[in-house]
């Protein structure tokens, strides 16, 4: 029971994060300099991907799962660090989302 919760809340987490760089890519495509988001663009795109597949893993319980939320962890923290480097709300919202996603992922790894 305790190791579903811990999956349940990782899940979550997964979730929360997905969204938000989701949210920070379509945001990111609107913003008038766009070249100039194109590093934050490409953040977005590789962190959600790679939360939904770990979101995947969990809910299948692969046997791989530890070592995913290591790359995940590590993708969530470039993402993280690129968009705290903008003034957006999407950006700041969506940092916020990534180093508590790294953060939940390093405690599965």
């Amino acid at each position: 029971m305790v190791e579903h919760a811990k999956h349940a809340e990782l899940s979550n987490t997964l979730y929360e994060c997905m969204v938000a760089c989701n949210h920070c890519f379509d945001a990111c495509l609107q913003e008038d300099d766009v070249k100039m988001m194109a590093e934050c663009i490409r953040l977005d795109r590789e962190c959600a991907d790679m939360c939904s597949y770990l979101m995947q893993a969990v809910e299948r319980n692969s046997p791989f799962v530890s070592e995913l939320a290591k790359v995940c962890a590590a993708i969530c923290e470039a993402c993280g660090n690129e968009c705290k480097n903008h003034d957006h709300d999407h950006c700041q919202k969506c940092a916020e989302a990534c180093f508590k996603c790294a953060e939940a992922c390093k405690q599965v790894a």
